[in-house]
């Protein structure tokens, strides 16, 4: 397996990880300023959730309709103007006087244009990467992802306190800017992937391609499901504890880091393939606890242990690149990370739906229950389910 320091000699590999670390650090600002901001106005933990994670039910439609562009738009072009428009919609939910009802319809068309970005990028890393690299090369983008998580909720939990939530949006559209620049400069025009032209009918086709194969609907199933019912959990933070929010995403920030490093770098490969179910366990099973409402140093402590457990997606996405041909590589990955998206969302208006007829505590352990629900019956669909390569029973798999 490829060593960090060979990735950052691989051209384009440190433009596209600096575009996607300004990319994220965008994203926890503002997500953490608007999420503050609609919770101030109207008390609402529902509307709250929605406002930091209802982009991701627009993936949904993104998925249906547009991620046949992940292989057949240039990647520096597509990934360059979908950061500018999050830019703007950034800067426009910081208008004054802007209703809920406004942000939240920002949201989702911001959601909707961001569909086709995690298909674009995954596409291309797995392009500019060696046969091998892909699994190493995300570990670092997810490493880099929960650093950035760290620095960004610690740091707008810190300009909140001294800075109005308009103004931190406004911060979070530079930072935008920032990674589009450095997206257009750092990388190269590479031609797409695939021919043709990006059309709905092309993304059903493929999609319905994808779909067809049951160890890939399942592997599927287990990067979407579970994962999404956690982020339901997170995404009830603002409202479980106002005040300390902040603390609360850094520390699951500071876990997830830590579920990269030890599955993408520490692991053997053997022992790897074997952690999925345990490690989605994890992710789940301290959340169990909120139902007992917590302080907030305990909280914190079982945020940080569960977000360990998003170390799983490393081991689903390297089975599903096995299971998938090259040519189908970025919409494949885009169906991954739009659906996992799509259900974040989901669960994200299911929880805030329960916390609204309950309380966040008690919601946030009936959706952490749900995963492990769900994680065990995954489990023992897949023992049913043999593990065959895109072209027949050969594990093998070949580049075009």
């Amino acid at each position: 397996m490829p060593s960090y320091r060979s990735l950052f000699r691989t051209p384009e590999f440190t433009p596209l990880l600096l575009g996607a670390a300004a990319k994220t650090a965008a994203q926890t600002v503002g997500g953490l300023a608007l999420g503050t901001l609609v919770f101030r106005a109207t008390g609402s933990p529902l509307l709250a959730a929605l406002s930091m994670f209802g982009s991701s039910l627009a993936q949904v439609l993104g998925a249906t309709f547009l991620l046949s562009g992940a292989d057949r738009l240039p990647p520096r072009t597509a990934l360059t103007v979908i950061t500018l428009v999050s830019a703007a919609g950034t800067a426009a939910q910081a208008l004054p006087g802007l209703p809920a009802g406004g942000l939240l319809v920002v949201v989702l068309l911001l959601g909707l244009v961001a569909s086709l970005g995690g298909g674009v990028r995954w596409g291309l890393l797995n392009e500019i990467l060696t046969k091998n690299g892909y699994l190493p090369g995300r570990s670092l983008f997810n490493m880099m992802n929960g650093l950035m998580q760290i620095t960004g909720f610690a740091t707008g939990g810190a300009l909140l306190a001294a800075l109005s939530p308009r103004t931190c949006l406004l911060l979070a559209a530079a930072l935008y800017l920032a990674a589009a620049l450095v997206l257009r400069l750092g990388l190269t025009a590479r031609p797409p992937r695939a021919t043709g032209r990006p059309s709905p009918s092309a993304t059903w086709r493929a999609n319905a391609e994808l779909w067809s194969s049951r160890p890939r609907r399942l592997t599927y199933l287990g990067l979407w499901l579970p994962n999404g019912m956690v982020v339901g959990c997170e995404s009830l933070y603002v409202s479980y504890a106002p005040h300390a929010a902040g603390t609360l995403f850094a520390c699951g920030a500071l876990g997830m880091f830590a579920g990269d490093v030890t599955v993408g770098r520490l692991l053997p490969a053997g022992v790897r393939t074997r952690l999925a179910t345990p490690l989605l366990l994890l992710l789940a099973t301290p959340y169990l606890l909120f139902a007992a409402h917590p302080p907030v140093p305990v909280a914190a402590v079982c945020a940080a242990v569960a977000s360990v457990g998003f170390g799983a997606s490393l081991v689903q996405q390297e089975r599903l690149l096995r299971l998938t041909p090259d040519a189908l590589a970025g919409q494949a990955l885009g169906l991954h990370s739009s659906g996992t998206l799509a259900l974040q969302g989901i669960s994200a208006t299911a929880a805030g739906t329960l916390a609204q007829l309950t309380s966040p505590a008690a919601a946030t352990a009936a959706m952490a229950a749900g995963s492990v629900c769900v994680t065990l019956a995954l489990a023992t669909a897949a023992r049913r389910a043999p593990v065959r390569s895109p072209a027949g029973p050969a594990p093998e798999r070949t580049r075009s």
